[in-house]
């Protein structure tokens, strides 16, 4: 194989400034691909751009402003010629908070970023995929887009949901020559879990014992990197 293997694609990652997002565009640029990342840190954004290289572009966005959405898809349209050739969703939230105390508006942000900005991203670049008959849409789920945790009610739903869109998305996409692909880890340690302190709520896995962000990128990297006649369904990562 060769030492850039995806030499020549084109990758739009969100929630690219850190965590699986940032691992992720990292992997993904490494290996040859141009790499748009998308998310609402911009001086980050272009630092990491910076340090990825091959072109990577930084394209700061906040998914729950439609303006921006749609400024981020035209501008990702104009960079690469059309549809990227790898759509990695991972921009997200995970608010916490039991059905009665969490606020009615975070749960509304929680479905909107999570679900909501994630279809918005597919109605525009699938159908062009499709028109091309190449593309490769990679949702990024957990461990609660199946299974129900306390204080996960926005959370579940929301990843539930983006389980539910895929598993649609594949069913449609089936024979198209655009594969969709579902990565679901367990916990992964990154700097979302810096306000919840995991190592002290009983009932959350220690940072110590969850996985790292970059397991997860290079999950990502080689679902995209099968033959073009293989669809990884899905994908479940757990801490061995």
């Amino acid at each position: 194989m060769s030492a850039t293997p995806l030499a020549g694609r084109t990758a739009l990652v969100t929630g690219a400034s850190r965590g699986i997002g940032l691992a992720t565009a990292r992997s993904l640029g490494t290996n040859g691909a141009r790499v748009a990342l998308a998310a609402r840190s911009a001086d980050a954004l272009r630092d990491h751009a910076q340090s990825i290289g091959h072109g990577a572009l930084a394209l700061p966005c906040d998914l729950l402003d439609g303006e921006q959405i749609a400024t981020l898809i035209d501008r990702v349209l104009e960079a690469f010629g059309g549809a990227p050739d790898i759509l990695v969703l991972n921009a997200g939230v995970f608010s916490l908070g039991r059905i009665g105390e969490l606020s009615p508006v975070d749960f509304a942000q929680t479905l909107a970023l999570n679900l909501g900005a994630p279809y918005i991203l597919l109605h525009a670049f699938v159908p062009r995929m499709r028109a091309r008959g190449d593309g490769h849409v990679v949702s990024i789920g957990s461990i609660a887009d199946r299974a129900a945790y306390p204080e996960n009610g926005a959370y579940a739903a929301a990843k539930f949901g983006a389980r539910a869109l895929h598993e649609v998305l594949r069913v449609e996409l089936t024979g198209s020559g655009v594969r969709a692909s579902l990565v679901s880890p367990g916990p992964v340690d990154t700097d979302l879990w810096d306000a919840i302190d995991p190592d002290h709520r009983p009932g959350f896995t220690p940072r110590a014992q969850m996985l790292q962000a970059e397991a997860v990128a290079d999950a990502v990297h080689w679902i995209v990197t099968r033959p073009r006649d293989v669809n990884i369904d899905e994908l479940r990562l757990t801490r061995a």
